[in-house]
């Protein structure tokens, strides 16, 4: 069974990748749809808006730049750490190993997302 049954005790993690850090917050599970689309999670320190990174995430250190780049860079390409509980998959441990992880994963995709992401980025 899934260990996170979508609500209970079990907050999201979001990062704000300026500051470095990570802060936990009340999962969207545990809200009603109209208060969880209007609110906006932001970094307390430099008042930028969080990303959502999934209840698996776990954030390195804040003096990790390598590893904090890494953790950026799979964000924007639609990587995080949102699970029902099971694990998010694997994720490349290293900086190094990302380019190959992420030349992996395009081919794993459908026309649809391969166009998505064209135009996201």
């Amino acid at each position: 069974m899934c260990r996170y049954a979508m609500s209970g005790p079990y907050k999201d993690t979001y990062a704000c990748f300026d500051c470095r850090k990570s802060f936990k917050q009340i999962s969207r599970h545990d809200l009603v749809p109209e208060v969880y689309e209007r609110l906006e999670f932001k970094c307390p320190q430099c008042a930028a808006p969080m990303v959502s990174m999934g209840k698996d995430f776990r954030a390195p250190k804040q003096s990790d730049l390598k590893q904090w780049r890494k953790v950026a860079i799979l964000y924007r390409h639609g990587f995080t750490y949102h699970s029902c509980g099971c694990g998010p998959g694997y994720r490349p441990a290293e900086l190094r190993q990302l380019p190959e992880f992420l030349e992996k994963s395009v081919h794993k995709r459908s026309e649809g997302e391969r166009l998505l992401l064209r135009l996201v980025n």
